[in-house]
């Protein structure tokens, strides 16, 4: 287990990495464009009921350098660690668990449901919002409901998979149906948040919320494919182990 989590940890520091050259090259653009929208104040904008901005505007060249760099690359690195360290445990749990999968299929198929569970679908509910979208006195409520969201999905989803795990195509299909109808009624059952301004630029809001989806793919694909390939090493290493031991006891 202590080698299934440093595998998970060391996945998710790389899974880190990729996301914050994604979110540096493609993310970082758009959250420019809404930073300058929300710095034209009255005159813009109005944002008597935006949040408010949370950078100081004396020093917003050397805080926005900060941001987008370090500040970016530590939170990437840090969530995509933690992610990797619960996918990891997520992968013990399920390893033999969900059909007679070998380990690399096994985390590759881990990859594509925790993404969907966890990312795309609280996504398509409750899209992320840029700089000058959302009201600051909803940004509490809005919190809750996101991860109420992803709570709901992630249980759903983990139901459907113990469902469907010893079932032939038709009882998989028929269980990702289930959640997908499971999940559409939840979605309904929670409150609905329309907060962007009339005038705001729809292309922004389009390409930061693409590129937030990207980067969340980017980090879930790369932690996937380099939890696989450390799987690989364990298992040549274990191989080697038991080789010589057979060796050492003959």
């Amino acid at each position: 287990m202590r080698a299934l989590l440093v595998a998970g940890l060391l996945a998710g520091l790389v899974g880190g990495v990729f996301a914050f050259a994604f979110a540096a090259v493609v993310g970082e653009p758009p959250v420019e464009v809404a930073i300058s929208i929300e710095e034209q104040g009255p005159g813009g904008h109005d944002h008597g009921e935006t949040e408010a901005p949370d950078h100081d505007h004396g020093s917003a060249e050397v805080s926005r350098d900060v941001q987008r760099t370090i500040g970016l690359a530590v939170a990437t690195c840090a969530f995509g660690t933690a992610l990797g360290g619960l996918f990891a445990l997520a992968f013990a749990f399920a390893h033999g668990r969900i059909g007679t999968r070998a380990p690399r299929a096994t985390a590759l198929s881990l990859t594509a449901v925790g993404f969907v569970a966890v990312a795309f679908v609280p996504f398509l509910v409750y899209p992320p919002n840029p700089p000058a979208v959302g009201h600051a006195e909803t940004i509490g409520d809005r919190t809750a409901t996101y991860f109420a969201m992803v709570a709901f999905s992630v249980v759903l989803a983990v139901v459907a998979v113990r469902a469907s795990a010893r079932s032939g195509w038709l009882g998989r299909v028929g269980a990702a149906l289930a959640y997908v109808v499971a999940v559409s009624v939840v979605a309904a059952l929670l409150p609905a948040y329309d907060e962007v301004p009339a005038d705001f630029p729809a292309q922004t809001l389009w390409d930061f919320r693409l590129a937030s989806l990207g980067t969340q793919a980017v980090l879930w694909v790369a932690i996937g494919v380099a939890f696989a390939a450390l799987l690989d090493r364990l298992a040549q290493r274990e191989t080697k182990r038991a080789t010589e031991a057979g060796l050492a006891a003959g």
